[in-house]
């Protein structure tokens, strides 16, 4: 027989590079049925994954064991670590190898991860992926100058970036004032100095009807950027907020690269709803995606989204992202291009907004300036940004 090590920590980084390369691990996810549903550890690889509560282990060891059914090695995730180890070691005394999760599933919602998009000899680009919330933000770099856009909260890990690639951050755009998570950029604006870029429609707290207390520049439809080698258009893309923006970058050699935000999805679109306002705004959607994004973007330009509700959309390299023109074939919800079906479509397939996205956009505005714990509840699970039907297809 086998002597199994008893059970130890392993890192979110260790889980993730091991999932996504040997997928060898089985996780046992030990939170309550509700809060495993809101929001657990998914890749683009399927995992071996079940959710069996805490309390099930107190009341029926054996019998929550036996639902255990692997050889693989089990990693035990729980809210914050303590219920796991205790877990783990219950399942290490029936056999198993078994470990957890260091600092409980909150390290899963902080865990970021660096993608190449492309990298030339004279710039580069980086899709960043908070992966437990569906967030995407992207790092431009030419000739040692950065641009970021949709910097998320977590301001240390974009620092520790570009300070291994060696360059100075020059501008801070956000497509647009997030309701689903905290953007990083006021802070970094703050740490560096760089300017923060945001459409003024975009500044005034869309429920309170109150102005900003953060500092920003105007952004302008047209506005345009230069950072190296990469030129980079501004254009207003309203319908998911009044203020929406998405930018065209075009490379010196000709390369096109479309940040959409939040105005369309690999899979869907961008809701119109998160301002109070989705029986108005649904009819500017129709006209941002047909008569705007659909006439300024080519079909060869590769779309960089700003979310995307399920992991499996990413491609083989584990970006998101494909051309326009892919993007126009396969995306169901752009099904009906008749201006009233769709936009009977759209408002007959609108999540419920959760009530922390209204707050959200207050941090956003500075409004209201919670502590690390209040903004870390605030940003629990997926972001609910597209259309429902973007969550419940495979």
């Amino acid at each position: 027989m086998v002597i199994k090590a008893p059970p130890t920590t392993l890192t979110i980084h260790e889980i993730y590079q091991r999932i996504i390369s040997d997928n060898d691990l089985f996780i046992v996810d030990v939170r309550n049925q509700e809060d495993f549903a809101t929001w657990h550890i998914e890749t683009a690889q399927d995992i071996d994954m079940v959710n069996v509560p805490y309390f099930d282990f107190l009341e029926d060891e054996t019998g929550s064991v036996e639902q255990v059914k692997t050889e693989k090695e089990v990693v035990v995730v729980c809210a914050k670590e303590g219920s796991s180890a205790f877990v783990a070691d219950i399942l290490h005394q029936h056999g198993f190898q078994a470990n957890y999760l260091a600092g409980g599933i909150k390290e899963w919602g902080n865990h970021y991860v660096f993608r190449t998009v492309q990298e030339t000899d004279n710039w580069q680009i980086y899709q960043v992926d908070r992966a437990a919330r569906g967030c995407l933000s992207y790092v431009l770099i030419s000739n040692g100058e950065a641009v970021i856009i949709d910097p998320l909260r977590h301001t240390d890990k974009y620092l520790d970036f570009l300070q291994q690639k060696g360059a100075t951050l020059t501008y801070l755009l956000d497509t647009h004032a997030h309701a689903d998570h905290i953007s990083g950029a006021p802070d970094l604006a703050a740490a560096t100095g760089a300017p923060y870029y945001l459409h003024p429609y975009d500044g005034i707290h869309p429920f309170d009807i109150l102005p900003p207390k953060i500092s920003y520049k105007m952004l302008a439809d047209g506005d345009e950027f230069t950072v190296g080698d990469l030129k980079i258009r501004a254009i207003h893309a309203p319908g998911h907020t009044l203020g929406q923006v998405a930018f065209l970058v075009t490379a010196a050699s000709g390369e096109q690269f479309f940040f959409s935000g939040d105005t369309i999805f690999l899979d869907s679109f961008g809701r119109p709803d998160l301002g109070g306002q989705g029986e108005k705004w649904a009819p500017i959607v129709y006209d941002t995606l047909f008569n705007i994004i659909k006439e300024a973007v080519s079909d060869e330009a590769l779309l960089l989204p700003g979310h995307y509700a399920k992991a499996s959309e990413a491609n083989l390299n584990g970006l998101f992202a494909q051309t326009m023109k892919q993007m126009w074939q396969s995306n169901g919800a752009l099904q009906y291009t008749e201006r009233d079906e769709f936009i009977s479509f759209v408002l007959s397939n609108l999540p419920t907004m959760p009530e922390q996205y209204i707050e959200i956009k207050r941090v956003n505005a500075g409004l209201v300036e919670p502590d690390e714990e209040a903004m870390s509840e605030l940003e629990l699970g997926k972001n609910i940004c597209a259309l429902s039907d973007a969550y419940d297809k495979k």
